[in-house]
């Protein structure tokens, strides 16, 4: 009798065992993979951000799927990059294989022709599109899916404007290359600097073709600063460029010619940081008797804390020092895991999700600072650090020689 109550003491406790590890099983949150597309140019044009966006992103997952882990959220996010080159219609074509792939969120693409490119793809297949270097104001579009963690060109070109003017330029001659983005700047900085009684003249923006030439832009520049010269100081004229990596083939042909030479440069976001600027000599030299510099969005002091060791690994792992629009993306992907971390049993619908990642903006303070969006999903406020090249040694170097005011 007593071997027998043992027999069934131990089934019941068998049974009870069972029953607990199915009910902890149950209630388990299953973990699953949330797939993030990345359009970066790491070959092509600008890839001196595609290269630091990616360090960036890779960095956010590992930090976010810690946080997702040590917090018992089953969601665990990894990437999906593609190199567009800066091309706008590669970055349209992998759109459609980010979403085929199953990403519904998409970091980038940098540039906004590319952001111009892929905006209706994403508006008609319900993919949340995030950029870290878009800054035309032509995209800034209510309740469309682009949404941009940087301020847009009208921000820029006015502190562009108001700090070439602040220079003594009382004379500017702007040129840029034929996409959205640079033409904004072009526009932007031209419309600022002419608000203060300075004095602009426009050249048509040249083509985005790789193998541009040059000699006709620049014999037409060199045109206007003579013209110019009939009634301003030398130093009183100077040259603004939106451009990117491009600027490297014309500083080289502007340096052989003693006018061109003569006056201030000032280059737009595309260029700041630019590691091909720095890896040529006769251009990097040119920018240096230029005294040529371009903004960069800067980033705030009292979010050094975060941003200062962020920026190290990031120059760890890809020996370029990073700038905030590469931060930017590290921002956006914590944003996006807050976001689905108020659904933690299901995927949020796409309207749940835009409409979280919104309010998680809002309310988000990463390592560039506050990440909220005005209406248009842009970023609201925006400053902006001024870099320039020195020379070290046999090498060339990026320095911050001023900020915005």
């Amino acid at each position: 009798m007593r071997q027998i109550k043992c027999t069934l003491a131990a089934l019941l406790a068998l049974v009870l065992l069972n029953s607990s590890c199915k009910k902890e099983k149950e209630n388990k949150i299953p973990e699953e993979n949330i797939k993030v597309g990345a359009l970066l140019s790491l070959t092509g044009n600008w890839s001196t951000l595609g290269i630091t966006s990616k360090a960036a992103i890779d960095i956010a997952l590992e930090d976010i799927n810690k946080y997702m882990a040590n917090n018992g959220l089953g969601y665990r996010f990894s990437s999906v990059v593609y190199d567009t080159k800066l091309d706008g219609a590669m970055a349209s074509q992998y759109m459609a294989t980010a979403q085929g792939e199953g990403c519904r969120f998409v970091l980038g693409p940098q540039s906004s022709a590319e952001a111009a490119a892929v905006l209706n793809y994403a508006n008609t297949h319900d993919m949340l599109v995030v950029s870290q270097g878009s800054t035309a104001g032509s995209l800034s579009i209510d309740y469309d899916n682009l949404y941009r963690f940087c301020p847009t060109d009208d921000v820029e070109g006015v502190a562009m404007g108001k700090s070439i003017y602040n220079d003594g330029i009382r004379a500017l001659v702007t040129a840029a290359r034929d996409d959205a983005g640079n033409k904004g700047l072009q526009l932007s900085v031209g419309k600022a600097f002419n608000t203060l009684n300075g004095t602009v003249s426009v050249t048509t923006p040249y083509s985005n073709a790789a193998n541009t030439d040059f000699t006709a832009l620049l014999a037409d520049i060199k045109a206007r600063i003579v013209q110019y010269q009939s009634s301003y100081a030398t130093d009183e004229i100077a040259v603004y460029l939106a451009s990117f990596d491009e600027c490297v083939e014309l500083f080289q042909m502007a340096a052989a010619d003693p006018v061109l030479s003569s006056v201030r440069w000032y280059g737009g976001d595309g260029t700041a940081l630019s590691a091909a600027l720095i890896g040529n000599a006769a251009a990097a030299d040119f920018a240096i008797a230029t005294r040529y510099f371009a903004p960069a969005f800067g980033l705030p002091e009292y979010t050094a804390g975060k941003w200062q060791p962020l920026s190290a690994e990031i120059k760890a792992r890809t020996g370029i020092a990073p700038d905030a629009f590469a931060l930017a993306a590290y921002d956006a992907l914590w944003v996006l895991a807050l976001s689905y971390s108020n659904f933690p049993y299901t995927q949020p619908e796409f309207s749940q999700l835009k409409s979280e990642f919104t309010k998680h903006a809002a309310e988000y303070s990463g390592a560039t600072g506050s990440t909220q969006l005005n209406s248009a999903g842009d970023r609201a406020t925006g400053s902006y650090d001024y870099w320039g090249i020195v020379k070290d040694g046999s090498s060339y170097k990026w320095v911050v020689v001023g900020k915005s005011e």
